[in-house]
């Protein structure tokens, strides 16, 4: 069985909107004014560790479009690994590698995890992390929080039908004042 595992660039006030700045969001590519130091290196890592990407329709078409002409350690494993895109309305994605899961979201991801090993990675993708939050599908949730308040913006937590509790599984600061937090559901921690 796969784990899935939901990492985010987060402001103070919870906004991840646009934090690489391909959108239309007055603060589009607010995490590029803060020195992430070490931060880089762990979310290579990170993707290295990766067996699969999952994504929203939204950031897979943004992905779609970057990352195939680009280069390099993490480029190359970005374009090579499977990516699963939640959508009703892709058909025929172009990007290799990649599987629709059209349907009930819940029912696709459930049966994605069962009938895959490794570890799947959602990055970004707003609706979708939030739904699988809300339906305990995230086995690990890793925020690089970073030193802003923005003020406005899409976020991360809205409402739920219950509390959702998380266990911190590590913590460290780097670069100028950002931190990557862990957390894994209080039922699945290690």
């Amino acid at each position: 069985m796969a784990t899935i595992a939901v990492t985010e660039f987060i402001s103070l006030d919870g906004v991840v909107e646009d934090p690489g700045g391909s959108e239309d969001f007055k603060y589009g590519g607010w995490t590029f004014e803060i020195e992430r130091g070490e931060g880089d290196a762990f979310k290579l890592e990170e993707t290295m560790a990766s067996d699969g990407l999952l994504l929203g329709r939204v950031t897979y078409e943004g992905f779609a479009e970057a990352w195939p002409s680009r280069e390099g350690e993490f480029a190359d494993k970005f374009n090579t690994m499977p990516k699963y895109v939640v959508s009703t309305t892709l058909k025929e994605p172009d990007w290799n590698n990649t599987a629709v899961l059209d349907g009930d979201v819940v029912d696709a991801v459930s049966k994605l995890k069962a009938d895959t090993e490794g570890e799947i990675v959602v990055h970004g993708s707003i609706q979708l992390a939030q739904t699988l939050l809300e339906h305990d599908l995230v086995d690990e949730l890793r925020l690089m929080l970073f030193p802003v308040v923005l003020g406005q913006g899409k976020r991360l937590f809205g409402e739920t039908s219950d509390k959702k509790t998380l266990e911190l599984a590590e913590s460290r600061a780097v670069g100028d004042g950002v931190v990557i937090l862990i957390y894994r559901r209080k039922d699945r921690a290690a």
